[in-house]
């Protein structure tokens, strides 16, 4: 079987694959959601969801860290990547021995192609299907602000970093129909001073629970020079996640949402 991954590589898979090492948590999840857990022998440490399988699986280090040895000693018949997730010298490495698929997700329309498509090498297109057809009917259901309102999303502290319009996180953004002020920046994740903050003016700033773990404090703080935004912490999995963990993001979407428009 031959599949062409989301960087345009072609990956030649002789059988559904009943060794898997996953590489992205969000693609884990998804993995375990199409419950072919059992053909899963790898993941990262960052693989949380479902929580067991830090326990149960074999660990192959971080996302940006992996320990090539230790997936050659699993003798997976697949890997699967991500572009930005995965550096991508380990992924030439890995390449060079094992097929490796790998994800680039920009996107809504990108998320649910992957789920299509890893549905379709792992023996369950139907299960994806399905999980697909309820992500839509989710998201459809959405009711974005009718009058859009400027966010801010931080992503981390010292320095200060956001996104730009070229990520999966500023698509979630605009289908809820808040404004991303940075969304012109050159980079994908822009460095801000606190003084450009104040000068952007957001009338929204969310604190991401992660890569950073933002606290409470960071509110205060937030507050301290833009004393008329709503500064609120949220879910950083919700915004980020784009396998089959948007099965709950429609549902936190909506709550937020509610949560703003006032």
């Amino acid at each position: 079987m031959k599949f062409t991954d989301q960087i345009g590589r072609e990956i030649k898979i002789n059988q559904i694959p009943k060794r898997i090492v996953s590489l992205v948590p969000s693609q884990s999840e998804l993995l375990f959601d199409l419950e072919v857990g059992e053909r899963v022998v790898g993941i990262t440490k960052f693989c949380i969801h479902p929580k067991e399988w830090q326990n149960t699986k074999t660990i192959v280090g971080g996302t940006k860290n992996v320990n090539i040895e230790k997936i050659i000693s699993l003798k997976p018949d697949l890997i699967i990547a991500n572009k930005e997730e995965n550096t991508k010298e380990e992924i030439e490495s890995l390449s060079n021995v094992f097929p490796v698929w790998v994800s680039n997700i920009l996107n809504f329309t990108d998320s649910l192609e992957m789920i299509l498509e890893i549905g379709k090498f792992v023996g369950k297109i139907d299960e994806s299907q399905i999980i697909v057809q309820k992500i839509k009917s989710s998201f459809s259901s959405l009711k974005p602000l009718k009058l859009k309102k400027k966010v801010l999303y931080l992503i981390w502290r010292k320095p200060w970093m956001s996104i730009n319009s070229d990520t999966f996180i500023h698509d979630m953004l605009f289908k809820c129909g808040f404004e991303n002020i940075v969304q012109d920046k050159s980079s994908r994740y822009p460095e801000l001073t606190q003084n450009e903050i104040v000068h952007l003016n957001p009338e929204v700033v969310f604190l991401s629970s992660e890569p950073f773990p933002f606290k409470e404090k960071h509110i205060i703080e937030l507050k301290s020079y833009l004393p008329n935004a709503k500064v609120l912490l949220v879910d950083g999995e919700a915004f980020s996640w784009y396998g089959s963990h948007l099965l709950k993001s429609g549902t936190y979407f909506k709550e937020l949402i509610q949560l703003c428009s006032d």
